[in-house]
């Protein structure tokens, strides 16, 4: 990639708009693909970041819900909810160019097999946000935590061209990032704490810090992420000594009232990624004969929710 890299992020939500809207901001050329009154926002009054990293303001925004009307970039940030993903990536054409990477930052640890499966896996490098981020209002992100951070990498653990390139120009809009030489590692790492702390605090309706103060959830959650990562390692992910000790030290960071991506999809009535996170578990402990009763107990309550509140509860 020569120059500065153009971008298009698939799924301008929260996350997608935060790490999108730093990089407008620096100056990137960023194209955005929303919907609904997130797409009409954007449009209208462009995109607003409240931070205590510093507030942003990014006014035109170049959105669309059309990936023609994109046209071609260098890396595509894709960010869309899991149970989107195969649909979303048939959308992805328009966008690619000869040399186009397209980077997940999802939720789970399927998503590069999932989205490489229909463009090919040479075009895609995996990655992890990790941020406490929420839409305030329709174009308006609330970044509620002291932490912003990108890790990615390649497949192989070679650091490409295209690797550095991006590295370069997420180091110059002021984002915290790593290349990772082992983001298969990574991803697993953070879908211990994601699927365990998402799952317990859903399953409770409470945010973290209720969840993490009262003595019998918090040992739930620890209790879960001991499940993942008896999966994770029978998958071959490795994870250091200390690694439980010190996610419920990072956990203990969060602000009080955070409340995981899936509870605010399930408190707001829309679908849940549960078949993702707790039902990936699930799934994947069965095919390794491994235990996890915690992470069985939270599919099962959760599952009837993954399309939005069952038609007995709907008014």
């Amino acid at each position: 990639m020569a120059g500065r890299p153009t971008f298009a992020v698939m799924g301008a939500g929260a996350i997608g708009g935060y790490f999108g809207g730093r990089l407008a901001a620096a100056g990137y050329d960023v194209g955005f693909i929303a919907r609904g009154a997130q797409l009409a926002a954007l449009q209208a009054d462009g995109l607003q970041i409240l931070s205590p990293l510093g507030d942003a303001s990014i006014a035109p925004v170049r959105a669309s819900d059309d990936t023609a009307e994109i046209g071609p970039v260098d890396i595509v940030f894709f960010m869309v909810k899991l149970w989107d993903t195969e649909a979303a990536a048939a959308q992805l054409a328009p966008l690619m160019g000869p040399d186009t990477v397209v980077v997940p930052f999802q939720n789970g640890i399927e998503s590069g097999a999932r989205i490489g499966a229909v463009i090919g896996a040479d075009r895609v490098m995996p990655g992890a946000a990790f941020i406490p981020a929420a839409i305030e209002r329709p174009g308006v992100v609330r970044h509620a935590g002291g932490f912003a951070r990108l890790v990615f990498g390649e497949v192989d653990g070679n650091r490409s061209p295209r690797a550095e390139s991006l590295l370069k120009a997420v180091e110059t809009a002021g984002i915290d990032a790593t290349l990772s030489p082992s983001i298969g590692d990574v991803l697993w790492q953070k879908f211990v704490m994601l699927a365990s702390h998402a799952g317990v605090s859903t399953l409770a309706r409470r945010p973290s810090g209720e969840i993490l103060g009262d003595a019998d959830l918090r040992a739930t959650v620890a209790a879960a992420m001991t499940e993942v990562v008896a999966v994770g390692e029978a998958e071959g992910a490795a994870f250091p000594d200390d690694f439980l000790d010190q996610q419920m030290v990072l956990l203990d960071k969060f602000p009080a009232k955070v409340k995981p991506s899936m509870l605010q999809d399930f408190d707001a009535g829309r679908r849940i990624e549960i078949d993702g996170l707790s039902g990936t578990v699930v799934r994947l402990a069965a095919a390794h004969g491994v235990a996890v009763p915690v992470h069985r107990t939270i599919y099962a309550a959760l599952k009837p929710y993954k399309d939005g509140p069952p038609s007995s509860l709907r008014a």
